[in-house]
């Protein structure tokens, strides 16, 4: 079921891109806690309506989620996001802080450590290794001081065309197929997108976009 109602006064949670079982035990979870109610279980609900107080999200299996993580931040700068990913490696974990999540829970995390995180993020406060949070805060100051000394990029209308197929999380297949371009050409707009904007990897130039970090002008 993709949505449910919920009390007055709960606080709306939303489990996405999770296997049925893992979100019948998520829910188990939180119906232990009379103020979190699990609301939505598919990203086209948790995109179309602004419902969700706190945004679960599973990045173990598909990585390109980051976009639509970013995607879920842009649309409801309210909710609060905490990802259950693969361990704890820093790059990854800075990844989807970049793309709007709050907190970071490693796959194993038990029962008590889930909704000790929850409540956190839900408090306004970062649920992640403090040396990745530190790590985050200098790089933010320092992009901060290389943005003022930059200009947004420009970007030309079929570049433009591919960057909202890479928020959509599509492949360079599926991009080409969209596009009626060959994928061949796709990949050389891709490479040519993230040395445009400084994006280190695809996923890096995903999340920028998604997230709005430049404006996109036309020349």
């Amino acid at each position: 079921m993709d949505i449910v109602s919920h009390q007055p006064g709960s606080l709306r949670v939303g489990l996405l891109d999770f296997e049925p079982i893992r979100i019948a035990g998520l829910r188990e979870i939180f119906a232990s806690q009379p103020n979190l109610k699990v609301v939505a279980t598919e990203w086209a609900m948790a995109l179309r309506e602004k419902v969700l107080d706190l945004a679960v999200v599973d990045l173990r299996e598909q990585p390109f989620s980051l976009a639509l993580l970013a995607r879920l931040r842009s649309r409801n700068q309210n909710v609060k996001i905490l990802v259950i990913g693969p361990g704890s490696e820093p790059e990854r974990i800075l990844a989807a802080v970049h793309a709007g999540a709050k907190g970071w829970l490693e796959e194993t995390a038990n029962p008590i450590q889930i909704l000790k995180a929850a409540n956190a993020v839900l408090n306004g406060s970062m649920w992640v290794p403090r040396q990745v949070l530190s790590t985050f805060v200098d790089r933010t100051l320092d992009g901060a001081a290389a943005r003022r000394r930059q200009k947004s990029p420009r970007f030309t209308e079929r570049e433009e065309e591919v960057l909202q197929q890479l928020v959509l999380a599509r492949s360079n297949r599926e991009i080409a197929q969209a596009l009626s371009l060959r994928e061949q050409t796709v990949k050389h707009y891709v490479f040519r997108l993230m040395k445009k904007v400084g994006a280190g990897n695809r996923i890096a130039l995903s999340v920028q976009a998604a997230s709005g970090a430049w404006g996109q002008e036309k020349p």
